[in-house]
């Protein structure tokens, strides 16, 4: 991981459980689909900030 990437948890809205996501705080804002690491099912994460901070994160359940 590097210093412009951060671990983040989230809940995953199809199971419930905890799990670890990375931003790359360097992108500015980014929407992208990352499957579940414990049901596998898709999930939608959109982010975005500012002065290199995150400064928004959604979780979506996507099909």
């Amino acid at each position: 991981m590097s210093e412009l990437e951060e671990a983040r948890e989230i809940t995953c809205p199809h199971c419930w459980e905890r799990i670890t996501v990375f931003v790359d705080l360097s992108a500015g804002g980014q929407s992208y689909y990352e499957d579940c690491s414990v049901c596998c099912r898709p999930i939608a994460i959109a982010f975005e900030t500012a002065d290199g901070e995150l400064a928004s994160l959604s979780v979506e359940a996507a099909e």
